[in-house]
């Protein structure tokens, strides 16, 4: 039972990273195959497998399982770095959360361990989680985890020739492609950038913030919101 229960409505701050510190993503393979199933497994009734989705959609055959459309939770923004990931989630049905997580960091599991032929966890424990309870932390998490590859220094050498732009939904909050499909989105972004002009003011709002967190993180004091987004 978590010290903090998760409530339909709220924001939270989750976020965990790989057992003994080890990488959880190798290459893009993985990554994609993890942004993918941050998409499949947002519903509310289980889809089973990656494998039985894939095989519908080829053949045009109905799978075992079919699966209501009503989400887990709306995923705001999302990074994944080489040895663990952040996102920030809004409880969308109560236990949402718990369930998004059960069901990803499982399947992923499954997956990573036939790929690397090993057994046993992959995760570090449980998730962690924050949460969210003010607007103005809500924005300045925004930015922390949409530019998170940034705080930890990863560079364009972060996966290979993996393209920057899926490693963060930095891009899908301020891409200059207006005409990209909806499907190809994992976001909902304007609970954020509902909230500025357009999409260049919070491109400043969130380097800005950036710029404040980095300071703070590799100078001598760490404020209480940045031990809180640090980890």
């Amino acid at each position: 039972m978590r010290k903090v229960p998760f409530v339909v409505g709220q924001f939270y701050h989750i976020y965990n990273r790989g057992v003994d510190k080890r990488n959880i993503f190798s290459d893009g393979q993985d990554a994609e195959r993890f942004l993918e199933s941050m998409k499949e497994f947002n519903v509310e009734e289980p889809i089973g497998s990656l494998y039985e989705i894939k095989y519908e959609r080829k053949f045009g055959r109905p799978t075992s399982k079919k699966s209501k459309k009503e989400k887990l939770v709306n995923i705001v923004c999302y990074c994944i770095n080489p040895n663990h990931f952040h996102f920030i989630l809004e409880e969308v049905i109560e236990g949402g959360i718990s369930e998004f997580l059960k069901r990803l960091g499982g399947g992923y599991t499954k997956y990573f361990n036939k790929r690397n032929k090993r057994s046993g966890s992959l995760f570090q424990g449980r998730f962690k989680s924050a949460h969210i309870d003010t607007n103005t932390y809500l924005l300045h998490v925004s930015a922390y985890v949409n530019l998170n590859n940034r705080v930890h220094k990863l560079g364009n050498t972060f996966f290979g020739r993996w393209t920057s732009k899926k490693r963060s939904s930095w891009e899908e909050y301020v891409g200059d492609n207006p005409h990209s499909a909806e499907d190809d989105s994992l976001c909902t972004k304007e609970i954020v950038l509902g909230q500025f002009k357009n999409k260049k003011e919070y491109k400043t709002f969130a380097e800005e913030t950036l710029g404040g967190i980095m300071e703070r993180r590799y100078g001598e004091e760490a404020p209480e919101l940045d031990s809180l987004l640090l980890e």
